[in-house]
């Protein structure tokens, strides 16, 4: 049991281009010392234009780059099988132009969106009963009512989503943070199925 080395891979690493990604990027190994320097040093592969954005390296990849170096040693792995490697690129300047464009789309859908909701539940006449209930008076334009309405709307909104710009309230994830995490799971665990050579064997495969 002196040459037992525990891997676990890494989920997800960030590259760049060119740079050679190393067993230390993409795993925690651990076992005896001098195994574990000599392993972690080992090249894994270097990223290239071809790989484009996504790499998929595989448990068995590691294993086979392991005995290459230490035949007699016994691995144990833990963990996820496959380590997705995500190729960052230099990131293009923003343009303002289309940034402003883009924030004044999505500010005038969420506004159309919102008051074609309180079209259709007639909340004018709600809050026109509501002002007459409580002050006896009618009034076209309940002010009282529709004001404070407003500002609670815009701030269960923010409580909602538990973001004000990059303020955040807790540490608990709001429901668009969740339904992001799951979706990036999927995309993941499909990326890992379709982008994996070791996954796939096709019939002319040899």
């Amino acid at each position: 049991m002196e040459n037992l080395v525990y891997v676990r891979m890494r989920h997800r690493v960030q590259a760049r281009q060119d740079q050679v990604v190393k067993m230390r990027d993409i795993a925690k190994i651990l076992g005896p010392k001098s195994i574990v320097r000599e392993l972690e040093e080992k090249d894994v592969l270097k990223v290239t234009a071809e790989d484009k954005n996504i790499i998929i390296v595989d448990l068995v990849q590691l294993i086979r780059g392991i005995q290459e170096l230490e035949e007699d040693v016994e691995i144990q792995a833990v963990g996820p099988a496959q380590t997705i490697i995500e190729v960052i690129y230099e990131k293009k300047k923003v343009s303002w132009p289309l940034f402003v464009s883009v924030w004044l789309l999505l500010f005038i859908g969420a506004a159309i969106t919102i008051m074609n909701f309180h079209v259709d539940v007639s909340m004018q006449t709600v809050h026109q009963n509501l002002f007459k209930i409580i002050t006896g008076r009618e009034d076209s334009k309940p002010l009282l009512i529709q004001i404070p309405y407003s500002i609670g709307l815009g701030l269960g909104m923010i409580l909602f989503f538990n973001h004000f710009f990059r303020k955040r309230f807790n540490e608990e994830p709001s429901p668009l943070e969740v339904e992001m995490f799951n979706y990036q799971q999927d995309l993941d665990q499909y990326v890992i199925m379709n982008e994996n050579k070791e996954s796939i064997r096709r019939i002319d495969d040899r």
